[in-house]
């Protein structure tokens, strides 16, 4: 069953790679978390294919940041949009699991992940104090 609002937010991931690629080319990409999260660096692909869903009894909140989409694919998951695309579809059918969220800016995301126990985003500016970096990329 296809769920109303997934095939635009597939679309808006698209418009991010294509509109960003070339400002993008050489920008750094902040993993962050919530400062109540437990998880490493190595979690990252994890949580973003749908591979680890919990920490404890803390449930991972993934969340795409239209702004940054392009360059955490390609330099952090090293997928292009529609394979990442093709893994969320399969995942949601077969699995029943729900794509990461969007949020269209670092600002978003940055409020997101400050506020919100277990949420994971990814950033191209520094992050104000309150998140914590997980990794740059």
């Amino acid at each position: 069953m296809n769920q109303p609002g997934n095939k635009a937010r597939w679309m808006i991931i698209a418009a991010a790679l294509i509109s960003a690629w070339p400002s993008l080319a050489f920008a750094d990409i902040y993993v962050i978390i919530n400062s109540t999260l437990t998880v490493g660096a190595d979690d990252i692909k994890l949580i973003y294919t749908g591979n680890k869903e919990l920490v404890g009894a803390t449930k991972i909140k993934p969340l795409d940041n239209h702004a940054a989409a392009g360059e955490f694919l390609s330099k952090v998951l090293q997928l292009n949009a529609g394979r990442y695309e093709s893994l969320w579809t399969m995942k949601r059918y077969c699995d029943a699991l729900t794509p990461p969220a969007v949020k269209a800016t670092d600002d978003e995301v940055i409020a997101y992940v400050q506020s919100t126990p277990g949420a994971i985003g990814y950033v191209m500016s520094a992050p104000p104090a309150g998140v914590v970096v997980l990794k740059k990329f």
